[in-house]
């Protein structure tokens, strides 16, 4: 498998790994270990449905949707970028993200994964991940997951806790995880949860 977890083991030791490799949630751990262990399924099933997959797999589509795995891998570098990154801490978007003319194309990081390989789509995946995985351990030194993020993502000035942020990002992957099922059975007939 091409995914891993050893930087967020740091925070929440896993043992415990189902048929695919993933890595399974604690039954009894606190909330920081199930919150993390959770996300940490979440992403490594999307290492799962889009591993082993040529340029022309991640960039198939299936029904009308214009959804294709590559963009989806695509999209979620942002989001975790976005979330961890910029929310969290308040820093700076980096590159790609950071010269993107998201007026011209809202869905930049979707459409632009086409011209990305394989192996750029995935080391550039692995790579947010792990910077959020540090940003998260980064914002443990200092306060717990009821401490709020140092940027307000909303226009009322609302700003999100760690908590919510992990939430969401559970509910960010499952949701394209479902897409990703889909996708992937019309590919090459790969199903599983």
């Amino acid at each position: 498998m091409w995914w891993h977890c050893t930087q967020w083991a740091v925070i929440t030791p896993m043992t415990d790994f189902d048929e695919q490799g993933r890595p399974e949630p604690p039954m009894d751990g606190d909330e920081l270990a199930t919150l993390s262990g959770f996300l940490e399924f979440q992403r490594a099933t999307l290492a799962w449905k889009t591993a082993g997959l040529t340029a022309e797999q991640l960039n198939a589509t299936t029904a009308k949707s214009s959804m294709t795995l590559g963009g989806m891998l695509k999209h979620l570098v942002y989001v975790e970028q976005q979330w961890f990154h910029v929310v969290l801490h308040d820093r700076e978007p980096l590159e790609p993200w950071a010269s993107v003319d998201w007026k011209a194309d809202n869905d930049w990081d979707w459409h632009s994964a086409a011209q990305d390989s394989p192996e750029q789509l995935i080391a550039l995946w692995q790579e947010e991940v792990d910077r959020s995985r540090k940003a998260v351990a980064e914002a443990l030194e200092t306060g717990d997951l009821g401490q709020l993020a140092k940027h307000a993502p909303w226009r009322d000035g609302r700003v999100p806790s760690l908590r919510w942020i992990l939430t969401h990002m559970i509910e960010e992957y499952s949701r394209h995880n479902g897409h990703a099922d889909l996708i992937r059975e019309a590919i090459d007939g790969q199903v599983g949860e």
